[in-house]
């Protein structure tokens, strides 16, 4: 088989499998080895999110100067974006231990006060998807991120008593993609809060370089950007693309990632220039023309994808919303203009001028 010799359409079924390859989420327990691999340590391999990364750095810095924990941290911004890789990097900074939970893993008082009481001090407890914590853990939370005291319960019935615990001074950093759904009392006892946003393709090239020689993938420098550039500013789908266009350049070219393998690999799995996929596609055809542009409501779109309502706000909605191709309002999503150019249709006369003022 030669090296131009891309035409084996079938194959994209092997690289796609049931899984949607331009989902934020972690696909299995290998991806999550492979992201640990490449997961950067410190905030100078941190790559990205300068503004994040230099507010970061001075309060790490004022913090051990102070040889104080740092305050607590709240991460938020779509999947993908490197929400557990910088609590990870704030612990290396500082210098101690990582404890790693989520909210839906906490239904428990107790299983909160397990994790607190075995802190060390200024250790980091990371809560991933904290908008899904249980009012009752949360309610023990309070305590523990402002005074550093836990008020427990012992015995039962009549003869239960409360007794408090003090707890060694800690960092609670929590990660969400759905900030809005945190109560206030929670998001009001986070002294840093940081929104992390979609990457341009300049610092995506970085990451895809820098895996690329972390896990011994021959790219250059063109094939770099065209895998960036179709990645839809995420660095966890840049890092899952670099390995399917490695796939292929394996099996169709000399195992180069040249531009001309990574954008032959890319149209075969149906990831365009935009880095739109087939349900992005989909999503915006049945806009655009089952709906004739909408407004649709979330739970209509839902099910004409045949996915879950959180899947299409928290995976599929914020890149084209932020690309301009689809938007919100009061009544429901609509179709932009943009949207009718990318799609090749025309639009109902004066129906986008129309909802959008509505």
């Amino acid at each position: 088989m030669g090296q131009g010799d891309f035409s084996d359409n079938h194959m994209g079924e092997n690289f796609i499998g049931e899984d949607r390859l331009m989902g934020g989420l972690p696909e299995s327990s290998l991806e999550k080895t492979i992201e640990a691999s490449i997961r950067p340590q410190t905030l100078r391999d941190y790559l990205g999110q300068k503004e994040v990364k230099d507010q970061m750095e001075l309060f790490i810095q004022a913090a051990k100067n102070r040889t104080e924990s740092l305050d607590h941290v709240l991460i938020f911004g779509p999947p993908g974006l490197g929400k557990t890789t910088m609590a990870h990097v704030i612990a290396n900074e500082m210098g101690v231990q990582m404890r790693h939970t989520s909210g839906p893993v906490l239904e428990k008082a107790g299983d909160l006060a397990a994790l607190l009481t075995n802190l060390q001090p200024h250790d980091v407890l990371f809560i991933d998807e904290i908008h899904r914590l249980s009012p009752v853990v949360e309610e023990i939370l309070y305590p523990a991120m402002e005074d550093f005291q836990i008020d427990i319960m012992i015995g039962e019935g009549p003869a239960a008593r409360s007794i408090k615990l003090d707890l060694p001074p800690f960092t609670l950093v929590g990660a969400t993609t759905r900030a809005g759904l945190l109560t206030s009392p929670l998001r009001d006892r986070f002294g840093i809060v940081q929104r992390l946003k979609f990457y341009n393709t300049e610092d995506l090239t970085q990451i895809v370089s820098r895996s690329a020689k972390i896990l011994n993938i021959q790219a250059d420098l063109p094939g770099c950007i065209e895998v960036a550039r179709r990645s839809r500013g995420t660095p966890r789908i840049a890092n899952r693309l670099l390995r399917r266009v490695r796939d292929f350049a394996e099996v169709k070219g000399d195992g180069v990632i040249t531009e001309k393998i990574a954008a032959a690999a890319m149209n075969m799995l149906q990831v365009d220039q935009k880095g739109l996929d087939e349900m992005d596609r989909k999503l915006l055809e049945i806009i655009t023309q089952q709906f004739a542009g909408g407004p649709v409501g979330v739970n209509s779109l839902a099910a004409a994808l045949s996915e879950e309502r959180g899947t299409v706000e928290d995976v599929i909605e914020p890149y084209l919303i932020q690309q301009g191709l689809i938007a919100r309002t009061a009544r429901g999503r609509i179709a932009t203009a943009k949207t009718w150019q990318t799609m090749g249709i025309s639009p109902p006369k004066n129906k986008h001028n129309q909802d959008l003022f509505e």
